[in-house]
C-alpha cells in the first residue's frame, strides 16, 4: 500500500483505478465505441495529411491512446494524430525526405520518438511553464492559418488533381497551375461529401430530434456523420468502378496489428528533426491541455500539467515504437469521448481494443474508399478551428496582441508553419520586452478622506509640493531600469521645492541587480540634490533581496510600511 501511495503521484492509473466499477466500466465502454467508430475515419486522413500511409493513422492512435491512459490525468482526453500536429509533421519532413518513401516514414517515427523523449523531460523537470511563451494570440492566430492551409492542402484531393506547397501561396499557385487537371467526378464526390459533412454539424441533431429519437441517441447518430460519407462514397466507387475514371482511392491498407519498429538513431537525422520536435510537443502540449483542463472543469476534476507532459511523452514514444507518428490529444475526438459518458482514461485503453479489431478486420472495406472523402473529413474538421473574429478582438483591446495575432497568421500563411509559429513566439516575446521595458509610472496622490493613493491625472487627490510618490507598476529589471531612473531625476528636476521622493513599490515583485544599481544612482542623485529618497509598501520577498545590501545602508531616506504612513511622517517635516 505505501509503494501503491508513493507511486501513484507518477501513474495516475493506480488512482483511479481503486475505484473502478461496474458503472464506469459501462459508460467507458460506451464512450470507446463512439470513439471508435469517429476515430477511424479521421486516423487515416490525418495520416493522409501528413503524408504517410493510410495505416500508420491506426497505428499512432492504438498504443499511444492505451499509454496516456495509464500515464495522463485526464480522464476525457482522447490521444492520437491532430490536424495541426499532422500538418506539423509533413512540414518537417518533407524537407529531408520525399513523401510516401521509405526515409519518410523512418524521419516520421523518429520526430515522434524524439517529441516523446522531449515530452517526457519537460515533465520529470517541470518545466510545463515553458508552453506558456505561446501565448493565446499567437496559438489563435497559428490554429487559424494552419486551418486555412490545411483547408487549401486537401483541395487537389477533392479536385482529383496534383498541388505541392507548404503555405497558402504555394499551394495557391500549384492548384491554379493544374487546374485543367481537374477529375470531375472527382470534385463532385469531394464537393458533395464536405457539405453534406458541413450539414451533419449543425442540421442531423435537430432532424433527429424531430424524427422522434431521444436527445442521447440523436447526439451520438449525429457524430456518426463522417461514417455514413465512408460508406456511402466507398459503396458508390465500388459499384460504379469510378476508380477506372480517375478517382482515386487509399487502396490496399495492410491487414494486422501495428508492427514493432525501432526510431533510427542518426545523428544527421535527429539534428535536422530537432527544432520541429520541439515545435511540435510544445504545441501539441499546448492544444492537449487546454482541452483536458476545460473538459475536467465540467466535473471538477484536477490536471496535473508535469504529468500530462509525461502522458504525451509516453504516448509519442509509443507510436515511435509501433509504426506512428506525433500524436497530441485531440479537441473534438476528446469532446466526443467527454459527451458520451467516459468515466475513466479506461475508454481510451477500449478505443484501442477498438482500433485493433478494426486493423485486423476492417480495413478491406476501405479499399475503394476515395480520398476526396477523408479529404472533405479534414477540411470540415479544420474549419471550425478558424476564427477570423480574434483579429477584432486584439485590435479592440490591445493593439500588441493584434500584432502578434496578424504577425502570426501572415507569417504562418506566406511562409510556412513552422516559420510561422516561431516568429509568432518572437514577437510576443519582444512585445512583452518592449511593455515591460516601459512600464507605466503615475505620480500618486492621497484620495480625500482615505488612506488610497490614486493616480493625479485619473483622480482629485491631494498632494504635497515638497513630496514627489511615484508608482510603478512593473517589476523593475534590466530593460526598464534605466527608463525609471530617466523618468525619476527628469521629474525631481522639474520641482525646486522637492524635499522627498517616494518610491510606491505595491506593484514591484522583483528588483534585479541591474535595477538595484540604478536605484543606487537614482539615491545617489537626489541626495547631490538635498533630496532624499524613500520607498513605501515593498513587498516581503523583494525586501529580502535588499535587506544587507549597500542600497538599504545608503538609504537617504527610509522605507515605509504603507503610502500613508510615509506621507504622515514627511509632510510634518516639510
Amino acid at each position: 500500500m505505501k509503494l501503491t501511495s508513493m507511486l501513484a503521484p507518477y501513474l495516475p492509473i493506480l488512482t483511479w483505478g481503486r475505484t473502478y466499477n461496474r458503472g464506469s466500466l459501462t459508460n467507458d465502454l460506451t464512450a470507446a465505441v463512439i470513439v471508435t467508430i469517429m476515430l477511424i475515419p479521421q486516423s487515416l486522413a490525418y495520416a493522409m495529411l501528413a503524408g504517410l500511409p493510410p495505416q500508420m493513422g491506426l497505428y499512432a492512435s492504438i498504443l499511444p491512446i492505451t499509454l496516456y491512459a495509464i500515464f495522463g490525468t485526464s480522464r476525457s482526453l482522447a490521444v492520437g494524430p491532430v490536424a495541426v500536429v499532422s500538418l506539423l509533421t509533413a512540414a518537417s519532413i518533407s524537407r529531408i525526405a520525399a513523401p510516401g518513401s521509405e526515409d519518410y516514414i523512418f524521419a516520421a517515427i523518429a520526430l515522434a520518438f524524439l517529441s516523446g523523449v522531449f515530452l517526457v523531460a519537460m515533465g520529470v523537470f517541470r518545466l510545463g511553464f515553458m508552453a506558456n511563451f505561446l501565448s493565446h494570440p499567437v496559438i489563435a492566430g497559428f490554429i487559424t492559418a494552419s486551418g486555412l492551409i490545411i483547408a487549401a492542402s486537401q483541395l487537389k484531393a477533392i479536385l482529383g488533381i496534383q498541388a505541392e506547397g507548404h503555405n497558402l501561396v504555394q499551394l495557391a499557385e500549384s492548384l491554379w497551375a493544374h487546374r485543367q487537371d481537374i477529375n470531375w467526378i472527382t470534385a463532385l464526390i469531394g464537393s458533395l461529401t464536405t457539405a453534406f459533412l458541413f450539414w451533419v454539424r449543425k442540421g442531423l441533431l435537430p432532424l433527429l430530434l424531430t424524427l422522434g429519437l431521444t436527445e442521447p441517441v440523436a447526439k451520438i447518430m449525429a457524430k456518426t456523420g463522417p461514417v455514413a460519407a465512408i460508406v456511402a462514397t466507398t459503396a458508390l466507387v465500388w459499384l460504379l468502378d469510378l476508380q477506372n475514371l480517375g478517382v482515386k482511392i487509399v487502396g490496399a491498407v495492410p491487414q494486422g496489428l501495428p508492427p514493432l519498429t525501432m526510431p533510427k538513431f542518426s545523428l544527421d537525422l535527429w539534428s535536422s528533426l530537432l527544432t520541429s520536435a520541439v515545435l511540435i510537443s510544445v504545441i501539441g502540449f499546448v492544444e492537449s491541455i487546454s482541452v483536458a483542463q476545460t473538459l475536467a472543469a465540467k466535473k471538477r476534476q484536477r490536471i496535473d500539467p508535469d504529468q500530462e507532459l509525461i502522458g504525451l511523452g509516453a504516448a509519442n514514444i509509443g507510436a515511435a515504437f509501433t509504426s506512428g507518428f506525433p500524436v497530441t490529444g485531440g479537441f473534438s475526438r476528446s469532446v466526443v469521448n467527454y459527451d458520451a459518458g467516459a468515466e475513466t482514461p479506461a475508454a481510451g485503453a477500449y478505443t484501442a481494443v477498438g482500433l485493433i479489431f478494426a486493423s485486423l478486420f476492417l480495413t478491406p472495406l476501405i479499399f475503394f474508399l476515395p480520398k476526396a472523402t477523408l479529404a472533405a473529413t479534414i477540411i470540415v474538421a479544420v474549419l471550425s478551428l478558424v476564427d477570423f473574429k480574434i483579429l477584432g478582438k486584439a485590435w479592440r483591446y490591445s493593439k500588441a496582441d493584434f500584432t502578434a495575432v496578424a504577425t502570426t497568421m501572415a507569417i504562418t500563411l506566406v511562409v510556412g508553419v513552422e516559420t510561422g509559429v516561431i516568429a509568432g513566439v518572437l514577437v510576443s516575446i519582444l512585445i512583452h520586452l518592449y511593455k515591460s521595458s516601459r512600464p507605466h509610472i503615475a505620480t500618486v496622490g492621497q484620495v480625500p478622506n482615505s488612506e488610497h493613493y490614486r493616480n493625479v491625472l485619473r483622480y482629485d487627490v491631494i498632494t504635497q509640493p515638497h513630496i514627489l510618490t511615484i508608482r510603478v507598476d512593473e517589476s523593475l529589471y534590466f530593460a526598464n531600469a534605466r527608463f525609471l531612473e530617466d523618468h525619476l531625476l527628469a521629474r525631481a528636476t522639474q520641482q525646486p521645492q522637492l524635499r522627498h521622493v517616494v518610491l510606491m513599490c505595491s506593484a514591484v515583485n522583483d528588483i534585479d541587480m541591474s535595477a538595484l544599481d540604478s536605484l543606487e544612482a537614482v539615491n545617489k542623485r537626489l541626495e547631490d540634490m538635498g533630496v532624499s529618497f524613500h520607498l513605501s509598501e515593498v513587498k516581503g520577498p523583494v525586501m529580502d533581496r535588499l535587506t544587507g545590501t549597500e542600497f538599504l545602508e545608503q538609504l537617504t531616506g527610509d522605507i515605509f510600511l504603507s503610502q500613508k504612513r510615509a506621507m504622515d511622517q514627511l509632510t510634518p517635516l516639510t
